[in-house]
């Protein structure tokens, strides 16, 4: 299978080009470095040293003998995007090339204007690309389970069927995003949707959850391999940002009472879910959508299982609770259903298995470049901007 990567510099973008290449597909990324500058514009950087995107490929090439072929550019740039699409006439279009962070969004006008440019923009460029010239292609998109919100109702993949004055209909879930880069993800989704229904095109949208991990197989064959490990404001997880506080000797930074509940995946599921849904594509003309989570967590569960972890690994946690920076409900149902992948074949991993040692050594072998400064978050959705005030609520007991 020939498989163009969109975003292949990224976290999740270049474990997933060495995955299918080791299984011998015909594999190119595109990037244009947008994380990295953003990064240098924050004053932030990954945990673990990640090499150019060039050094990448060498070594991948060095350690596996597998090539990666690669394209610089941005898919903004309609004339790059068309013409490499053109000629490199992929089955698999696999789609990371996005802005994914909320906060970033929620800066100030211009990164929220940035964000839209960037996501919404670059993906309309991918479908007209598509229509004209492969139009037999498939796309893979990554969503965001983000673009639901956290509505008082189960949350069905994608569709569900209602019955409105006597009439039924089958129709995309309404969606209630959370930040002006979870509504992105929604105008992906109905520009993709419009586009597979007008013109035939065939896509896979991935509502992905919060992904966590840093090894893969292909990485841990050389730390020339690794991918990014973001704990900043701006682009951080929080359970990437509480294993990080953990080994720094800082509180965990818990916003509100930490009742917000989410779906989690392992990196190593991600890979798992991409690959399923590449495998089996959709009927030309339909938008598939898939939930993509394994396991369902409060954010003082992730703080839990991570003081449990940091203990086991000899290290004393503290929680602390801090003045919410988010417009979201703290307290919430969470019940979407996940079940068209694990049909497909998923066989999940699960965080209390993987936290300790694939994390947690990870965070404490790189311990002296973790930035201090660039860890509490200071971006309030209901001002806008940053604010260098930040409460703390309450300090639970680190015992």
């Amino acid at each position: 299978m020939r498989i163009l990567i969109l975003g292949g510099d990224g976290y999740l973008g270049w474990p997933t080009a060495m995955y299918f290449s080791k299984r011998g597909h015909t594999v190119a990324v595109v990037d244009n470095f947008t994380r990295r500058m953003m990064h240098l514009e924050r004053g932030t950087d990954s945990l673990t040293p990640i090499q150019s995107l060039q050094s990448r490929v060498e070594a991948w090439h060095n350690v596996a003998g597998c090539n990666i072929e690669m394209f610089i550019g941005d898919i903004k740039d309609w004339y790059f995007i068309s013409h490499l699409i053109r000629d490199f006439q992929p089955d698999t279009i696999v789609h990371y090339g996005e802005i994914p962070s909320a906060p970033y969004s929620m800066i100030d006008v211009h990164h929220a204007v940035q964000v839209h440019e960037n996501n919404v923009n670059g993906t309309l460029n991918v479908l007209w690309a598509m229509h004209e010239f492969a139009p037999d292609a498939h796309l893979v998109k990554l969503g965001t389970m983000g673009e639901y919100g956290t509505p008082n109702v189960d949350i069905p993949e994608g569709y569900f069927t209602i019955e409105y004055k006597g009439r039924t209909d089958t129709l995309p879930f309404p969606k209630q995003p959370g930040s002006f880069y979870h509504l992105t993800k929604v105008h992906d989704s109905n520009n993709i949707m419009f586009a597979c229904k007008v013109w035939g095109l065939r896509a896979t949208d991935l509502n992905q959850g919060v992904v966590y991990g840093i090894e893969t197989d292909e990485s841990n064959l050389d730390d020339r391999l690794l991918t990014r490990f973001d704990y900043d404001e701006s682009f951080g997880t929080a359970l990437n940002r509480f294993c990080v506080q953990a080994v720094a000797g800082i509180p965990l930074t818990l916003f509100g009472r930490g009742q917000q509940t989410r779906g989690y995946l392992n990196i190593r599921d991600t890979l798992q879910c991409i690959e399923l849904s590449a495998l089996n594509p959709p009927t030309p003309g339909k938008m598939r959508v898939f939930n993509q989570w394994v396991e369902r967590f409060s954010v003082m569960d992730l703080a839990k299982h991570v003081k449990k972890a940091a203990r086991e690994a000899g290290i004393d946690v503290t929680i602390a609770h801090y003045r919410n920076p988010r417009v979201e409900a703290e307290e919430h149902y969470y019940n979407p259903d996940h079940t068209g992948l694990f049909d497909l074949g998923l066989k999940p991993h699960y965080l209390s298995d993987s936290l300790v040692e694939s994390v947690i050594r990870r965070v404490v072998q790189y311990r002296d470049r973790i930035m201090e400064d660039s860890i509490v978050p200071r971006i309030y959705w209901e001002r806008g901007g940053t604010d260098d005030y930040v409460e703390i609520v309450e300090v639970e007991d680190g015992a």
